[in-house]
């Protein structure tokens, strides 16, 4: 994102802020601390007893007497009131850009996603499966990584798309995964312009059908529609919002709520009515091409 003419910390960068130092640095400090994690009283409301706790391997805060949390964005929201622009915009200041570490082991339990290691796309089989929903190799990896990960003492690997919190969305030709933490995806691209798409191979049809329009616009992948209610805050900060939504009744809703937010926002679903979703009307043009 920009502001004036300087370009802004950006999602990712925000993310690795250390919210432990960014809590000292604003004046608190956590009452105990453990191997994992470190307990503060709430910045966020007066309380006597430590209930806000921050987890020192992921670097993530949660508040278990309001049942919420996040990551440094949106602990800098809550403190401040402030929209996600205006929670970079603060810590842009050299003063709060202290970087946190993430633990190279993570350990995961049974029936859970353990990532192992992130890399750029090059096994034959992801290439093959991009292939058959019709993404380049090149657009796929502007935007995605390779991922490895372990779940149930079995090793796998995906196409990945990360989210804000540095979970991942994974991808391949027999699953359909996620790590945790699970959230919307931001691609920033320091634009007043807004595309939202409901999931990965969606943003990936829409850049290969209208690269420029990617190429100039700041993108929300949803993941998964439930966090339409994190996003309601980033929708009137941008002065035009494009929907991409699918053409189903889950996404017609979604579409219906996002334009009531803001009169900046258009649906573009009706660019490919006759089909579910932009990546089934990238595969049926791309084989009528063929085809001819």
């Amino acid at each position: 994102m920009r502001t004036g003419n300087t370009i802004a910390i950006s999602c990712e960068s925000a993310r690795n802020v250390c919210i432990v130092k960014t809590l000292a640095k604003l004046g608190h400090f956590p009452s105990r601390t453990t191997e994992k994690e470190a307990w503060f009283l709430s910045p966020l409301r007066s309380e006597t007893q430590a209930s806000f706790s921050v987890s020192l391997v992921k670097n993530l805060w949660y508040d278990f007497g309001i049942g919420k949390g996040g990551s440094t964005i949106d602990l800098i929201m809550a403190m401040n009131c402030c929209s996600v622009k205006e929670a970079l915009d603060y810590l842009q200041a050299d003063t709060f850009i202290s970087r946190f570490s993430v633990p190279k082991q993570q350990f995961g339990s049974k029936n859970k996603i353990e990532l192992i290691a992130v890399g750029n796309l090059k096994h034959l089989a992801l290439k093959s499966y991009l292939r058959s929903r019709n993404i380049p190799l090149k657009v796929a990896r502007r935007y995605c990584k390779q991922i490895w990960y372990r779940l149930n003492n079995r090793e796998y690997f995906a196409v990945g798309l990360e989210n804000i919190l540095g979970g991942w969305e994974l991808r391949n030709k027999y699953y359909k995964n996620s790590s945790s933490p699970k959230s919307f995806s931001f691609i920033d691209h320091s634009s007043d312009r807004l595309v939202v798409t409901e999931g990965i191979f969606d943003f990936l049809s829409l850049a290969v059908m209208d690269e420029d329009l990617v190429n100039t616009s700041d993108a929300i992948v949803f993941n998964s529609l439930s966090f339409l209610k994190d996003i309601k805050n980033i929708i009137p900060e941008y002065q035009e919002v494009l929907l991409f939504l699918d053409n189903d009744p889950a996404g017609d809703k979604a579409t219906t709520a996002i334009l009531n937010l803001s009169e900046n926002v258009t649906d573009h679903s009706n660019s490919y009515k006759t089909y579910k979703d932009l990546n089934e009307k990238l595969i049926s043009v791309q084989r009528k091409i063929k085809v001819e």
